[in-house]
């Protein structure tokens, strides 16, 4: 049956004036040549891999299609199948792939929208094929078939209009060019469908969406309707195909919102891969990159360092302990690039804060010498302010042991005489917090991280043992995130690995202690059990009860 007894009576209709900037192969047709659908991505996206079967709602966008039924054309499979290679395909009609069937025009739809480009207007079979204005050459506008093959399977046939695809893109121009002057040459001058082909595209989506910036009028509002992800991804087409309009408008838009980490890690993987002209990147790098090498990243560390000691603000000061921390920690991602923080600097950031804290006990105890003033820190009850330097003895305690570089520590704390002076004169409620940076390095030594010769453990344990034992009550009742059961236990293993006759005199000073105080001294006995057998048990016996 013919198309004149299929198609239903209908009014007749002036043909619309406007035109399409560019086609595309669908899967399901639009409803109208003038519908705006053909921008919908389900729409264009479909697979050309396999034929086309028959149907009466082929859409008549083709310009292959004829009256006769039947419109057939060969995509060439010769083609350079490197990644980001597009190569002109040699357009001999023979029967192929791509199968174009005579399609029915669908009613024309009043619209008061203006389409974004005057390329191309299609024909309509109704009105005498071609409409008012256009004839000849003038009537084939879509002579560019784009055939986009994914990298990992599928594809998309996009027929465009050459003239906007040479004067946006300096890549596909070149194509063209080539493929022209290849169909002169060759004498094929007759066929006018230019084919390229892009084989390995890594997102169909995004190199469809990237085409259709070309028909733009306000490439920076799609942008904004798509969002920065998805820009990058543009951006990174757009700079493959030599589309400046396109990468000029990207680099605007992304340089003037925020970015997440996973977008800036992006964009820096695309700026390591692409060379883009300076002036128009300067920004962006400029929040990518410090540009200028000042010598800034030295002694930063060591700033916040100090900021952070100083402190007078409780939670602040506790909050930036933590992001600090977690900066310089070794599984921070933040790692290989972090300012560097020395040994010798934390080591200087410790001292100051052993002698602020020895200048508040002066100032707390009764060895308070007024030729000696010390600066004092108005609004401040003197207790917070001793607390607020062990803190920070115990946070800066912390990062060396993170970094293996404590042991000098452990020396520098055994030989503060004068703390322990003032530590028998104090009030328990101001001394204790002494035996907190003790308690700090028993642990560590306890619980093997903290390595450090005999001597340094002897001299340490020598001089604040007998302190601690006096202090631990107040450690009890004031943990401040100290765990007593811990500490009991790494006491008693670091007191064995001090020679016998250190350990004698330190297990009988427990004992003693132990024996007036009860609850208010650490229970060491599993730990004087273990020095009990080793130096008054000898030989099999002394092995076969530590077996068991």
């Amino acid at each position: 049956m013919d198309d004149s007894s299929r198609r239903k009576p209908s009014h007749r209709r002036e043909p619309q004036s406007r035109r399409r900037s560019w086609c595309c192969s669908f899967a399901v047709p639009p409803s109208s040549p003038e519908n705006l659908s053909a921008y919908n991505p389900k729409a264009l996206h479909q697979k050309t891999d396999s034929l086309m079967k028959p149907t009466s709602n082929s859409v008549p966008n083709s310009p292959l299609s004829s009256k006769s039924g039947l419109g057939l054309g060969r995509i060439d499979p010769r083609r350079i199948l490197s990644p980001g290679r597009v190569s002109p395909i040699d357009s001999d009609p023979t029967v192929g792939t791509v199968q174009e069937m005579e399609s029915h025009p669908s009613p024309a739809v009043d619209s008061a929208a203006e389409l974004r480009s005057q390329s191309f207007r299609e024909p309509d079979e109704r009105f005498g094929g071609e409409p008012e204005g256009l004839s000849g050459s003038e009537g084939n506008m879509f002579d560019v078939r784009l055939n986009l093959r994914g990298k990992r399977g599928g594809g998309l046939v996009l027929e465009l209009n050459s003239e906007v695809l040479c004067m946006n893109s300096e890549l596909f121009a070149g194509l063209i060019e080539e493929y022209r002057k290849g169909s002169v040459s060759s004498g094929s001058c007759g066929s006018r469908m230019c084919r390229i082909e892009v084989p390995e595209v890594e997102n169909l989506a995004v190199f469809r969406e990237t085409i259709e910036l070309m028909f733009e009028d306000d490439i920076t509002k799609r942008l904004l309707n798509i969002g920065v992800y998805r820009t990058i991804n543009v951006l990174e087409v757009s700079a493959g195909i030599m589309f400046t309009k396109g990468v000029i408008s990207c680099l605007k838009y992304l340089e003037a919102v925020p970015w997440t980490e996973e977008e800036e890690g992006k964009l820096r993987s695309l700026f390591s891969r692409f060379k883009f002209d300076d002036s128009t990147t300067r920004d962006i790098l400029a929040r990518l990159y410090m540009l200028d090498s000042t010598d800034t990243k030295p002694d930063l560390a060591k700033q916040l360092v100090w900021s952070i000691t100083t402190c007078t603000d409780a939670n602040a000061r506790n909050e930036l302990k933590t992001l600090f921390k977690g900066l310089l920690c070794k599984s921070s991602v933040y790692e290989k690039n972090h300012p560097e923080l020395s040994k010798e600097d934390i080591y200087v950031i410790c001292l100051s804060c052993l002698d602020s804290l020895v200048n508040l006990f002066k100032e707390a105890s009764s060895t308070f010498s007024p030729e000696k003033p010390v600066m004092k820190e108005t609004g401040k009850p003197l207790i917070e302010r001793i607390s607020r330097q062990v803190d920070n003895i115990n946070w800066l305690l912390d990062i060396l042991l993170d970094r293996q570089m404590a042991e000098e520590f452990v020396d520098i704390w055994a030989d503060q005489g004068d703390l322990l002076r003032m530590h028998e004169n104090a009030s328990p409620m101001v001394r204790y917090e002494i035996s907190r940076v003790t308690a700090f390095l028993v642990i560590a030594m306890g619980t093997r991280k903290l390595h450090c010769r005999s001597e340094s453990r002897s001299g340490l344990l020598q001089a604040w043992f007998g302190p601690m034992l006096m202090d631990f009550g107040w450690l009890q009742r004031c943990r401040k995130g100290l765990d007593t059961k811990a500490l009991e236990e790494a006491m008693g293993q670091t007191l064995l690995t001090l020679p016998l006759k250190l350990q004698y005199m330190l297990f009988m000073e427990w004992f003693r202690n132990f024996s007036k105080h009860g609850s208010e001294c650490p229970n060491l006995s599993k730990a004087f059990q273990i020095w009990w057998r080793r130096s008054f048990l000898r030989g099999s016996e002394t092995n076969a009860i530590e077996s068991r």
